[in-house]
């Protein structure tokens, strides 16, 4: 499976939000931070904000949030809010039941199957408090504490 710029750039940015809990973030200060165009941060913002990962409020004193604990959102979820599907190959049955003509005689199907829910089950099984260092929250939290 290739994760694209689009995957890893949402995820480095919603590894960011999850490093401060108690308070709204910019996309101009993930922008800075993270290294990543705030446009490019929009579009991202937009597309995981309608998987309700993230919530949005505007004006002064707006930002993004996360809709839940970042224990409870998965790198999985993350992924899919932009990538939209995460399978290791292009086939048309993994993608939807009955997809391929070939799927009753392929002989590589039940290989991709495997290794398709192999992908899932690790991508499911890390979360976001999982990959936010707990010495660079602190760091993150102390600084904006001093701020």
């Amino acid at each position: 499976m290739l994760i694209t710029t689009k995957g890893r750039y949402a995820l480095r940015f919603m590894v960011y939000i999850s490093s401060f809990p108690d308070r709204k973030i910019t996309l101009r200060e993930v922008a800075e931070n993270e290294a990543i165009s705030a446009k490019y941060l929009e579009q991202l913002a937009h597309e995981i904000v309608k998987a309700n990962l993230l919530t949005s409020v505007r004006g002064h004193g707006g930002g993004y949030t996360l809709t839940r604990k970042p224990s409870e959102i998965t790198v999985g979820d993350v992924l899919r809010a932009v990538e939209k599907n995460t399978a290791p190959v292009s086939c048309p049955a993994l993608e939807e039941e009955g997809g391929c003509p070939r799927e009753q005689t392929c002989t590589t199907i039940s290989f991709w199957a495997g290794f398709d829910q192999i992908v899932e089950h690790y991508i499911d099984s890390k979360t976001l408090a999982d990959l936010a260092a707990p010495e660079l929250v602190l760091s993150r939290q102390q600084t904006d504490k001093q701020a």
